[in-house]
């Protein structure tokens, strides 16, 4: 596979990923607390689901390139 092909799909899940964010938001597990003069937001789970899908994509990756 091309490296310009490999650009190419890593731009589309990028795209889509964006997308995704914008319209999903919070996710559920995600801590967002709100006081008089402070915020405080931990995305904990949209963090697991990033880890598990680069992992995912690393690990197709690595096979093509073995």
């Amino acid at each position: 596979m091309e490296f310009g092909k490999i650009l190419i799909m890593a731009g589309i899940f990028l795209i889509v990923l964006g997308l995704f964010i914008s319209v999903v938001g919070r996710l559920p597990g995600d801590i967002y607390i709100k006081r008089d003069n402070f915020v405080f937001y931990f995305p904990i789970t949209t963090s697991i689901l990033f880890s598990i899908i680069f992992s995912l994509l690393f690990y197709i990756f690595s096979r093509f390139f073995r």
